[in-house]
Order: structure tokens, then C-alpha cells, then sequence
């Protein structure tokens, strides 16, 4: 472990791992404020959804994004490569491809090596060349704690957007990446994560959705979304709630780093996990096997996930098929939209 390194560990111990507000807050912010209203804008502030979306013609509409955090592993240049990729997929989620993109810094050039930020660039930087994305320029701050992400802008065809509230009665659910990148980065942290581990972890999280995004273009997907920092049940929920649907979670079947789950078991669990938790849970009924671990991992905040997929169910099986294909391994059918009972996810 080099020295950067060692530092860059050492500011995200003493600082934390800063994670999103807790869900209902920006709602309670912007409650009564007078928004600005264009007819233009297709995808805005009036529903929770992964992006932007504003219409500049019949046949073309950008897609905006922004997203930056803390480091949450050692090295520099993984901690640019994820949050670099954790920002392009929000563009992927709603059926966009990205293609610009703005630097967000806040970088406490006191007390840090510059090399440490020029490394964390350079990650951000290769992920951009593989998104096919250009950096246009960006923003810095001198900030007390290390914070680096993204504001991307990318496109799409108005009447191909893909968005959280289209679910169809029984569409199947995908999930295309494991769970527990929370409660692993707080096991990092702590000193108890093996090298190993971390690799797999970091592999996945600087994993861009792209491919997914591509080949669910070939399928009937009806909506979809990233599990980022309210966790799987907490995005299933902003799928689900106001829906007219329910959903059936199949527990077994998704995917999970079991590493984490065997850390859930001994409780610990990132502070971000309970406030999901205490936000959604009353979206959400546990059958009377599901472990305590299991349902602590199912809200457990997440770094650069998968996307979540609802298609027609005559496809998901050719879907998880042709993912497979294409390198997205863990990808799994972990659940239905079936009608009753309303507003509900059941995990099984």
C-alpha cells in the first residue's frame, strides 16, 4: 500500500463515508417551492426517477445526471473508475447513452498529495473513454473531505425513455449485479475485508452498466433502474409505490456477496441500511423465513449496482440468457409484478 493510499484511507476514516440524504428529505425541502415549468421537460422533479429528461426535439431528448461521494476502498484510481461509473448509470438506467460528462471535486489540497486527485481523475477518466463519453470541463472546491463524481449529460429518443413507475402485471424482475457493496466498503474500512474480496468488489462496482443497458434494448423492458444508495428494496419501492402493482421478491434468487451477508449476521451493517429501512418498510412484508441478515442486505446502500430490469415475462428468461452471453454473469430473475396486493413487495 502505497503512502496516497494510506492517506486516502485515513480521510475517509476520519471523515465517514458521506451517503445520500435520507429518503423524504428532498421532498420535505422542495415541498411549496414555485419550480419552473416547461413543457420540454419530460422526466423533472415532480417524480423520483434516475434522471432528467428534457425534450430538444421530436426524435432527440438529453438525459441529465450528477453524482459524487467520499472514497469508500484505498486506491485512488478504483475510487475514480466507480464513481465515475456509479454516475454514467443513471444515463443507462433510463434507456440513455451517455456522452458528456463534468468533473465534481472537493479536495483538501492542504493536507493531501495533488498526485492523489490526478490519480482518482484518471481513474474517472478511463471510464469515460469506455463509456464513449468526453470530459467538457468540471468544478473544484477546497473542502476539509475528499469528494469526487460526476454530472453527465447524455441522450435518447423521447419515445424510448425508461423510467421507475411502468410496470406491467407479470413482468419479471433482473437484477444484473450482486448485493452488499455497503456493508463490504464498511468492512474495508474496518480493516476486515481480504484482498480477494476487495478485487471482486471493486471489479464490479467500476463494472459499467453499458452492456446491460445495450442489451436490454433488444427486449420488451418496461421500466427500470439502478440500485445505488437506497438499496434494492428501497428502489424496488420507488418502482412499486403509487404502481397499481405489487411485487413478489424472490429472496433465493438474488444475487449477494455472502461475505457481507456473514457480516450482517455479526450486525455490521452501514447506518445508511436502517435509515432505508426505516423509510420503506412499511412497503414491505418479509415472509416468516427471511433472516434478520438477509433483510439488513436487501436494504443495504450500494455503490455502483446493477440495474433492475421489469420485462414482459415471455422474455426474461432469453433476457438473463443474453446477458449472460455478453459478460454479465450474476444476472437473475428475482421477482414478479403481480397485482395484489397493491403497493406492496413480498420477499420470499
Amino acid at each position: 500500500m502505497t503512502d496516497n493510499t494510506i492517506r486516502l484511507t485515513q480521510t475517509v476514516k476520519a471523515a465517514g463515508c458521506a451517503a445520500k440524504l435520507a429518503p423524504g428529505v428532498l421532498d420535505k425541502a422542495l415541498c411549496g417551492l414555485d419550480l419552473p415549468v416547461d413543457p420540454n421537460l419530460l422526466v423533472g422533479l415532480e417524480r423520483a426517477d434516475d434522471a432528467g429528461v428534457y425534450r430538444v426535439s421530436d426524435d432527440l431528448a438529453l438525459v441529465q445526471t450528477v453524482d459524487f461521494f467520499p472514497p469508500m476502498v484505498d486506491d485512488p484510481y478504483s475510487f475514480g473508475q466507480i464513481a465515475a461509473a456509479n454516475a454514467l448509470s443513471d444515463v443507462y438506467a433510463m434507456g440513455g447513452t451517455p456522452k458528456t460528462a463534468m468533473n465534481i471535486v472537493a479536495f483538501p489540497a492542504k493536507t493531501m498529495d495533488i498526485m492523489i486527485l490526478r490519480t482518482i481523475i484518471e481513474g474517472g477518466l478511463d471510464k469515460l473513454r469506455e463509456a464513449g463519453v468526453v470530459l467538457v470541463g468540471g468544478h473544484t472546491v477546497d473542502d476539509n473531505e475528499l469528494k469526487y463524481g460526476l454530472a453527465v449529460t447524455g441522450y435518447i429518443h423521447p419515445k424510448r425513455i425508461l423510467t421507475k413507475k411502468n410496470l406491467h402485471s407479470g413482468d419479471r424482475l433482473i437484477l444484473t449485479k450482486p448485493l452488499g457493496t455497503g456493508i463490504v466498503a464498511t468492512a474495508i474500512k474496518a480493516g476486515l475485508a481480504d484482498h480477494g474480496l476487495i478485487d471482486r468488489v471493486t471489479l464490479a462496482m467500476t463494472t459499467l452498466n453499458r452492456v446491460a443497458a445495450m442489451t436490454m434494448e433488444r427486449f420488451s423492458v418496461h421500466a427500470c433502474t439502478d440500485i445505488t444508495g437506497f438499496g434494492f428494496l428501497g428502489h424496488l419501492a420507488e418502482m412499486v409505490v403509487d404502481s397499481g402493482h405489487g411485487v413478489r421478491v424472490y429472496a433465493q434468487n438474488v444475487p449477494v456477496y455472502h461475505e457481507a451477508l456473514e457480516w450482517a449476521a455479526m450486525g455490521l451493517i452501514p447506518a445508511g441500511a436502517y435509515t432505508n429501512r426505516e423509510f420503506r418498510d412499511v412497503f414491505v412484508n418479509f415472509s416468516a423465513d427471511i433472516s434478520q441478515s438477509i433483510q439488513d442486505l436487501f436494504f443495504d446502500p450500494q455503490t455502483s449496482g446493477g440495474l433492475l430490469i421489469a420485462v414482459a415475462s415471455d422474455e426474461a428468461e432469453s433476457l438473463v440468457a443474453a446477458l449472460k452471453a455478453q459478460g454479465v454473469e450474476c444476472a437473475a430473475i428475482v421477482g414478479e409484478v403481480i397485482d395484489e396486493p397493491v403497493d406492496k413487495i413480498i420477499v420470499e
